[in-house]
């Protein structure tokens, strides 16, 4: 194959998947089954920007038994002082705090962890402090939870994108669900590894969750979304990928270097390992960078990676205007990807909210 080709077809593959995916992502719906009660669990370490929307969104939830907790992970800000007062107009809602992070866990995990304890929901939706809930979106998740047997349901919500430094990171998630996940985590694909989660916006029964021994059996880790599911898959539960852009909301990051240091953090549970990141490189630099560098020879390429770029934006209602940086984007977050690896290989540490991950 000459060199245009192998760009072609690097292009093509995505793009291929991309379209089966997108067509075969669902919306969630069904009936919520009588006697459920949903928890819905936020953990929270110096999110006083956050907290007030976040905890008053899932607060107006409606037609479905519910209690809202909030982990307080240690805030040296005004967030539990935020929640204090929002609970004591509404007792649906209390505020915990969490007890000293110890030294083998990660901060989030071990307060997810907490938050499950106190709960007493037959489901758990686990919540970023940053995820704004659009009216119904937990009902017609656990509704669809029931209908379709899923010990999880989790989806990506509408990525807010409010900088350039976000829109050369953030549309990546995405990308890669769409472009390279086989079915995209549907129910269907039952092997661990074809599991899909986010960790933004997971809802999980509770008793499966307990089975599987929760967070504690991912306690180390910076991609609990994702890791939560594949634990779910291995003791045989279904779990789905669903359609999260009318669900919810969220803006990640705001600005560049926040969205570096986020994505750098749980890297090397994705991509940026040994073995995988070369192949990795070759598939996105080929597919998504290639096409424009060599114009006008490619323009089939370029033209097509455009429009899988285009595509994924109208389904995951992300910004028009971060379509043209696609090669731009997947650029940075190779350079995410290898600087997460170049740092984990030397023995260095990530850190993330005043604590330091990676060896020292």
């Amino acid at each position: 194959m000459t060199l245009l080709e192998i760009v072609l077809l690097l292009t093509v593959i995505p793009a291929s998947m991309a379209a089966v995916n997108l067509a075969l992502l669902r919306v969630p719906h069904g009936a919520i089954p009588a006697g459920a009660k949903l928890s819905i669990l936020i953990p929270a370490r110096d999110e006083e920007a956050n907290i007030r929307a976040c905890v008053e969104s899932a607060l107006m939830q409606s037609g479905i038994a519910l209690e809202v907790i909030v982990m307080d992970d240690g805030s040296r800000d005004a967030t539990a002082a935020i929640v204090r007062e929002i609970a004591a107009r509404d007792p649906r809602l209390r505020l915990e705090q969490a007890p000293p992070l110890p030294k083998d866990w990660a901060g989030k995990v071990h307060a997810c962890a907490r938050l499950a304890e106190c709960a007493t929901g037959t489901h758990l939706l686990f919540l970023d402090a940053d995820v704004r809930l659009e009216a119904g979106a937990a009902a017609a998740m656990l509704g669809h939870a029931a209908r379709t047997n899923c010990a999880m349901v989790s989806g990506v919500p509408r990525q807010v994108i409010g900088s350039l430094g976000e829109a050369l990171t953030v549309p990546i998630i995405n990308l890669l669900l769409a472009g390279y996940l086989p079915a995209m985590g549907r129910a269907f694909t039952r092997m661990p590894g074809m599991a899909a989660g986010c960790g933004q916006l997971q809802l999980v029964e509770h008793a499966a969750y307990t089975r599987i021994g929760g967070h504690e059996s991912l306690k180390t880790s910076m991609h609990d979304g994702l890791k939560l599911a594949r634990a779910l898959r291995r003791a045989g539960e279904r779990t789905e990928l669903v359609q999260g852009a009318h669900l919810a909301r969220c803006r990640m990051y705001e600005g560049f270097a926040a969205s570096w240091n986020g994505f750098l953090k749980n890297a090397c549970e994705g991509m940026a390992t040994p073995i995988g990141l070369p192949i990795w490189t070759a598939l996105l630099a080929g597919g998504f960078i290639a096409p424009f560098l060599l114009l006008p020879d490619t323009a089939l390429a370029a033209a097509l990676a455009l429009g899988v770029r285009a595509a994924i934006t109208r389904q995951t209602r992300e910004p028009w205007w971060t379509i043209p940086l696609l090669p731009f984007a997947v650029l940075t977050a190779l350079a995410i990807q290898w600087t997460a690896l170049t740092r984990a290989v030397r023995g260095g540490q990530t850190s993330w909210k005043g604590r330091a991950y990676g060896q020292a």
